[in-house]
């Protein structure tokens, strides 16, 4: 037991020891919140306080609870097989498995990821004939998520105007399609099983009894559902509550997008009136000139729950500023930089460059690809959202359930068949009739549609027969070669990767065999859906890796390069109207600003092309925020050149459309010249309009003052 906690320094023991009570875990970045989490669990294990049944701990990626189950195995003599460790999908698919009945949903329920979900919604508005210009499929989507991740069925939903009546009326359709198909969307796994628990009080009352510990990983990323879900499960408002040990950080909230809430910290702390506070602030990943850089701007930020990072590695290196004239010059520079790293002994995979906007990563790429440097764009297509690996989970979808319509729209034409659009037309509208799956009226049709459709269905049961008796592995090989996939991919001209893939399923169900405790074909096509929907993929080797801010948060390399740190860029310009925008941007920042162990390069671009356009810009008021004895600038500041140059490789760029204007006829004044404005400070001029006396420039201020038009003639501006 001892040996259990060697090496935890006094914060982490006190995290780990904590009585059985709810407590709060303020987890800095790089402050080994995996290790307190996991030593927590062997810690309540060990000392007779929980059995591994007696205990749930949420994750929020399949990656980390595989981590977590893999240490508690290094950890304790135990077998962590049947341990409720997983994400919050991969809980409630486990709970509504175990009780499908009571939740409404057929035993063999397919879950919906998040590009079948959109296929499913395109159904649904061409069945009943709704456009998809005024209504797209995508906003619907988000409509139909965002109110589900807020509890919200479609019976309850806010109609303030025809158009969100409109919206809500075709939720509930979706839903009536859902539960037709017996399928179930990711939004809909964690509803469904708050719902069951809500209404069926002895399988709460179950529930509550048998996990009197819960502990929840990055609780800064739940949204307002899953909090809700956690309070049902610890009984909340009870004579005795489970004990929840939340750990997170507030300071790397970046995902509002998604739904997550930071509030959900703190009402945690009010509701269940948490007396253990715990700050991680010791770091372990970067030196302490970054952190300090890090501490600097997330003081900036209100409401925060607080701490301050600090590291024994010593200050380390200073933070690299350089500014460019444009972002063909930035991405060049940076490119020389990783060449002299490489020559120096670093490996690639240990290099990032870093982004705001994915618009951003096109110049990068290009110099990287054009030097010949290896790289990989984190965050591509993963395994099971590869198009044929879709196809054959399709195939394997209707073997398991033949009333699931998205699959059945995805396949039963793939290979090509000869059935066209119109005999599925037919078929759509002859199921609204009979009200079932496109499977299942396949038998009501006549004609020449009926044939070909009726083909399609003896295929797959006489796969399904086939396959009744056989092990997962052979029964996804059956599938491959009687589907015809194999020989689709075969005659086509660069189908050897996808055939490559289509192996690498068989091996993926060997494996989950091996590993898993339902391994039915039921059972693994949840497994392939939950992969699916993870948010993050694995980073590559030996290449330098490319990513956005928001995809590089829980990784870390020894050098990174966040590239484009302008007013406008980072912070976002959309970011200034929003209510706690700013906030989260700066949120952003910090985690970025963290993600570098020894070296940091913060870079930016006085001119850039994005979306077509050129744009200038002022450097980020985050740079302003950081110390600047923890900067060292690699360029003059502001640059050498008080006004934008075009450089060679920019000269083709299509110029303002004020560049027309001779300087002479603005005063003296360039567009891409920094000024100087009483009122609002320095910017850049970014147009122009008119000449002589009646000139007006649209400078850039940047910050609070954004974007403004002014008289030459009465601005008084003065050259910076």
């Amino acid at each position: 037991m001892t040996s259990l906690l060697d090496n935890l320094n006094p914060e982490q023991l006190a995290a780990v020891t904590l009585p059985p009570q709810p407590a709060l875990i303020l987890a800095g970045a790089g402050s080994g919140k995996t290790r307190v989490l996991t030593t927590r669990i062997a810690w309540l294990i060990s000392t007779g306080q929980t059995t591994p049944h007696g205990l749930l701990a949420v994750t929020f990626t399949n990656k980390a609870a595989r981590e977590m189950l893999a240490r508690l195995s290094a950890m304790l003599p135990i077998n962590t097989r049947g341990m409720w460790i997983g994400t919050f999908h991969g809980l409630c698919n486990r709970l509504l498995r175990a009780h499908y009945r009571d939740a409404g949903l057929p035993e063999t329920f397919q879950i919906l990821d998040s590009a079948d979900q959109l296929a499913a919604i395109k159904r649904l508005l061409k069945a009943l004939n709704v456009d998809d210009e005024k209504y797209p499929p995508r906003d619907l989507q988000h409509f139909i998520n965002g109110n589900k991740e807020a509890g919200v069925r479609a019976d309850a939903a806010e109609a303030w105007d025809d158009w969100t009546r409109k919206k809500v009326a075709l939720y509930a359709e979706y839903e009536r399609q859902c539960q037709k198909e017996g399928v179930v969307d990711f939004a809909e796994l964690l509803l469904r099983a708050y719902e069951l628990l809500t209404r069926n009080e002895p399988l709460r009352a179950h529930y509550q009894s048998r996990f009197r510990h819960i502990l929840v990983d990055e609780f800064q990323d739940t949204n307002r559902l899953q909090y809700l879900w956690l309070k049902l499960l610890a009984g909340h408002g009870g004579a005795e509550p489970a004990a929840v040990f939340a750990v997170g950080d507030d300071d790397q909230s970046i995902y509002a997008f998604r739904g997550a809430d930071v509030g959900n910290m703190r009402d945690f702390e009010r509701e269940f009136a948490v007396k253990s506070v715990i700050r991680l602030e010791q770091n372990y990943r970067s030196h302490g000139n970054i952190l300090d850089a890090a501490n600097a701007i997330i003081a900036n930020n209100s409401r925060r729950l607080g701490k301050n990072l600090w590291t024994e590695a010593g200050a380390g290196e200073p933070i690299r500023l350089y500014e460019a004239l444009t972002d063909m010059d930035e991405a060049r520079w940076i490119v020389e930089e990783i060449q002299s790293l490489i020559r120096d002994g670093a490996a690639r995979s240990d290099i990032a460059l870093l982004y705001r906007s994915n618009a951003q990563s096109r110049v990068l790429e290009h110099q990287l690809f054009s030097t010949g440097i290896p790289y990989r764009v984190y965050g591509g297509l993963r395994f099971f959202e590869r198009q044929e690996i879709k196809h054959a989970l399709a195939y394997l979808r209707l073997i398991a359930n033949a009333d699931d319509d998205t699959a059945f729209a995805r396949v039963v034409n793939f290979p090509t068949r000869g059935i066209g659009a119109r005999s599925l037309e037919l078929l759509a509208d002859s199921a609204r009739t009979y009200n079932t799956s496109l499977y299942a009226t396949v038998p009501h049709l006549a004609g020449r549609p009926a044939a070909s459709l009726a083909v399609f269905v003896r295929l797959i049961e006489d796969m399904r027969q086939a396959t009744r008796d056989l092990p997962l592995p052979e029964v996804i090989d059956h599938v491959l070669e009687h589907s015809g996939l194999r020989a689709h991919y075969r005659a086509e001209r660069e189908g050897e990767e996808r055939l490559a893939n289509l192996d690498e399923l068989l091996n993926a169900g060997a494996n989950f065999i091996s590993e898993a405790e339902d391994p039915t074909l039921t059972g693994f096509l949840a497994h392939a859906s939950l992969e699916a929907g993870e948010h993050q993929a694995d980073a590559g080797q030996e290449a330098i890796q490319l990513m956005t801010v928001h995809a590089a948060k829980g990784l870390e390399f020894d050098a990174v390069f966040l590239t484009g740190v302008e007013e406008g860029l980072f912070p976002h310009e959309n970011s200034i109207q929003e209510t706690d925008g700013l906030e989260e941007e700066r949120r952003l920042m910090y985690v970025a600003v963290t993600r570098a162990r020894k070296r940091l390069y913060l870079t930016l671009a006085q001119s850039r092309m994005l979306h077509g356009q050129t744009r200038y810009s002022l450097k980020s008021r985050f740079i302003d925020e950081i110390p600047p004895q923890l900067i060292k600038w690699l360029t003059p500041r502001q640059a050498a050149a008080r006004y934008y140059e075009p450089s060679q490789e920019s000269a083709h760029r299509t110029p303002p459309r004020a560049s027309s204007v001779p300087s002479r006829d603005l005063g003296g004044f360039r567009i891409g010249q920094l000024v100087r404005h009483a009122k609002f400070g320095e910017g850049v001029i970014v147009s122009a309009e008119g000449s002589g006396g009646d000139a007006k420039v649209q400078i850039n201020f940047g910050g609070a003052h954004g974007i403004k038009w002014l008289m030459l003639a009465m601005a008084k501006l003065e050259a910076a």
